[in-house]
């Protein structure tokens, strides 16, 4: 099945955007949604239509929509007009974007804002197929899995708005999953990466959120990052357990750290004849002398 995600769609909304934008003379106001654009179910979110002090009422439509999302508030004399969603549904999750009238005259449309309501179904399972530490340049598959039919999966990385990247998902297991891969990574992939899945006929309704996984990049002289660093900042509403360290690397580890503590005690050992040799030589220079005055002949 045929997936049209949200990064998707945004090219087919800015080409019809641009048309009706040219009906407004005035500059675009910024539309921002606070806290974010990524809402849990059931949590309050408000939108804001941002435009310049001279502004005498505002706006707001779903893209794609001939009709103001509510026709009551279309013409409000608020400096900035704000619409306030005392629970996040699927009835809120969408495109949007906004105008304003100054002088008799409306402005262009906003840059579209994608609002997206999390956690509408079971999380998948993100795992790493080539394990979680990674060298400099090599490439790194991420394995998102689920037993429900989701159309598709998306990959984000750290603080939740970053779309990694986004595929259709493939039967596997009698589940669906999709496979991420990270070519030739480098250190500035090190991250916290989850994964959500989504159904084509609500692409703006997503999952709740996979546990989390800690990937490792280092450079090939670098040391291994550590096995459990601890909670993250990033996705502080989802502290889950990272994976543990496969057995090759921890032997390795060890005898990284039992040829070290050799070398050490060696060196001590050294040090230590060494000035036993020196304190041997200075007790003997002292009394070669002594000896020697008590056998001089009369």
């Amino acid at each position: 099945m045929s997936m049209v995600l949200p990064s998707m769609l945004c090219l087919g909304l800015c080409l019809g955007q641009s048309t009706q934008a040219q009906k407004g003379t005035l500059p675009p106001p910024l539309l921002t949604a606070v806290p974010g654009t990524m809402v849990p179910r059931g949590t309050p979110v408000m939108i804001l239509c941002r435009g310049p002090a001279e502004a005498e009422a505002y706006v707001l439509s779903r893209v794609r929509s001939p009709e103001p999302l509510d026709s009551e508030k279309q013409l409000l004399s608020k400096k900035t007009n704000t619409w306030s969603i005392t629970g996040m549904t699927p009835y809120w999750a969408g495109l949007y974007h906004c105008s304003y009238q100054s002088g008799g005259s409306w402005s262009q449309f906003s840059d579209p804002l994608q609002l997206v309501m999390t956690r509408a179904y079971d999380k998948p399972s993100l795992s790493s197929m080539t394990g979680i530490m990674a060298l400099s340049g090599e490439n790194v598959k991420l394995r998102c899995f689920s037993t429900l039919k989701f159309d598709a999966f998306i990959l984000m990385k750290k603080d939740g708005v970053h779309i990694i990247q986004n595929q259709i998902s493939t039967l596997e297991g009698g589940g669906h999953q999709a496979v991420f891969l990270l070519n030739q990574v480098s250190s500035t992939q090190t991250g916290t990466y989850r994964c959500y899945g989504v159904f084509s006929r609500h692409p703006y309704v997503w999952s709740h959120p996979s546990d989390r996984l800690q990937l490792w990049v280092t450079e090939a002289s670098d040391d291994p990052g550590p096995t459990n660093p601890g909670p993250s900042p990033e996705f502080p509403d989802e502290i889950t357990t990272l994976p543990t360290m496969t057995g090759g690397m921890k032997e390795h580890t060890a005898w990284h750290l039992s040829a070290e503590n050799q070398v050490r005690l060696s060196m001590a050992g050294l040090i230590l004849f060494v000035l036993v040799v020196l304190l041997a030589e200075a007790w003997y220079s002292q009394k070669m002398p002594f000896n020697g005055h008590r056998q001089a002949p009369t």
